[in-house]
Parts: C-alpha cells; sequence; structure tokens
C-alpha cells in the first residue's frame, strides 16, 4: 500500500486535474485534444482504450481488496432466480419453487463460514458471490448474519441489476468485462461452492472445474449444492461413459444437501482425493 504521507517530487495526477480544472477559458482549453487523457472519459472509452479498461477493470478491485487484507475467499455461484422460502408461491414453476430451500442453505453456509472469516478479522474465508438476488443474495445475508463481511462482483447488464443490500459497501464491484470479473471470483479463491441456476451459474462451473482438472489452477474443495438438480441437468457419468472426461474427473467435486455437508467437505480436503 502506497504511504501517502511521504514527500512526492512531482505533483501527483490529482493535483494535475485541479490544474486542468483552473485553467483560462480559451478556445484551445475548452477543446477534448486539450483534456488530460486520464481525465478524459470520451478517450477512455474508445474501442482502442480496451486493454487499457481491462486492465484497470483487474487492478482496481485487486488494490481495494490488498488494502483491506483478503487473503482468502470461499466462491458462492449459484442461480439469481431461486427465490427466497417466503416467497417460493411466487416462483415462476414448481421446480424453482422447491429450489428455495438452497436458499436458506446459502445462507446458512455463509453465516457458517463467516463465523470463521471474523476470527481473522475478515481476512480469510472471505464469502464473495456475484452481487445480484438470489443465492448471491443469500450468501451476503448469511456474512451480514454472522457479522462479517463479504464481497459482490456485480456485472452491468442490459436490464437493470442494483447490488443486494447485504454486500459490504467498499467490496461491491462493478464490471464491465466477464471474463475480468471470473478472475476475481478465483484469484484469492480457498473454496468454490456451486448452486442450482441457470447459463451464469453453468458457465463458472464448467469454467472453473476445466482449469481444475487442466492443472491450471490449484485444486481445492469443489462443492454442488443439490444432488437431483444436478443429476438431472448434467448426465456426469455419461461423461466419464464416453471418455470426454476421464472417470477421475468425477472426483474432482463432491455433491451435498446441507450447508453442514459442504463445511465438512472443506475441512476434510485434501487434494490427494481429487484423482
Amino acid at each position: 500500500m502506497k504511504d501517502q504521507n511521504k514527500p512526492r517530487p512531482f505533483p501527483d495526477a490529482l493535483e494535475d486535474v485541479r490544474h486542468w480544472d483552473e485553467a483560462p477559458d480559451t478556445p484551445q482549453t475548452r477543446h477534448p485534444a486539450y483534456r488530460l487523457a486520464f481525465a478524459d472519459g470520451d478517450f477512455m472509452l474508445r474501442d482502442e482504450l480496451r486493454p487499457v479498461r481491462l486492465q484497470l477493470e483487474l487492478l482496481k478491485p485487486d488494490l481495494l481488496m490488498n488494502e483491506r487484507g483478503i487473503q482468502s475467499t470461499i466462491v458462492m455461484f449459484g442461480g439469481a432466480r431461486i427465490p427466497r422460502p417466503e416467497h417460493a408461491e411466487q416462483a415462476a414453476t414448481p421446480t424453482l419453487a422447491k429450489l428455495a430451500r438452497y436458499y436458506d442453505e446459502a445462507r446458512e453456509f455463509a453465516r457458517l463460514m463467516t463465523l470463521r472469516s471474523v476470527q481473522s478479522y475478515g481476512r480469510e474465508d472471505v464469502i464473495v458471490t456475484g452481487g445480484g438476488p438470489g443465492v448471491m443474495e443469500a450468501g451476503n445475508r448469511g456474512a451480514k448474519d454472522a457479522g462479517g463481511v463479504s464481497i459482490g462482483l456485480n456485472i452491468v447488464l442490459p436490464h437493470e441489476q442494483a447490488p443486494n443490500t447485504y454486500v459490504t459497501p467498499d467490496l461491491c464491484f462493478n464490471f464491465h468485462y466477464f471474463a475480468i470479473r471470473k478472475m476475481h471470483f478465483l484469484m484469492r479463491a480457498k473454496a468454490i461452492t456451486v448452486f442450482p441456476g441457470g447459463f451464469g451459474t453453468l458457465d463458472e462451473l464448467f469454467e472453473t472445474l476445466t482449469l481444475i482438472q487442466t492443472d491450471r489452477m490449484k485444486k481445492m474443495p469443489f462443492v454442488l449444492f443439490g444432488r437431483d438438480f444436478w443429476e438431472k441437468v448434467i448426465n456426469w457419468q455419461a461423461l466419464a461413459e464416453a471418455g470426454t472426461i476421464s472417470p477421475e474427473d468425477l472426483k474432482l467435486f463432491h455433491v451435498v444437501e446441507t450447508a453442514q455437508e459442504a463445511i465438512a467437505v472443506i475441512d476434510g480436503f485434501s487434494d490427494t482425493d481429487c484423482g
């Protein structure tokens, strides 16, 4: 972390922005060409600046989490449409209504993990979700129940999506690039949990499993909540029988029903059990 009190031989960027704001009002100073490049929003949003924006989106949350001292996270993936149990009767389908029980399991799992996290002053085992509704809300809510902090990694979508109200405000981040957002999910990951969900959840599930399967990411506890759901949605055994994955790959994850079972998997994890 930079020492803000250390004398600087040159003016910093903020000082130069202030000087630019105080410049004489002339045709030259009013023209966009005269704006400082890093303070020129129109310039920063040009297509040619995409590599810079990618870098900034990777850097900003990383710096802020470093300043918070966050060293490890517990990742919670899951569907935005999973309702609270008290709202289950309003669910779009009977199946979705039955999945409401996983809202409570997600909330309880996050609460129990955060009770551990507070022992490290919020540096270890910090819950991270996508910051939205459904399972994500349950995760951040459970962390707040335990009196701890949690991270929300929100994404700009064409339809309005505000972060849920349980995310710790100074750990609530917004992303333009899905790829950078997924990197932040995994950069500090100590365990992965996946609850029932749709396309986004499946994308996160398979990308993370692929990283582990190909040794691009270290093996870690990987827990799926909801045996009936996952066995209907994905025929894991058929993949192994077809030879498109190895039978050993089926050991990369565990399927559970409750928060307590998930914690038992995490506590008992050994990477030698993963094939």
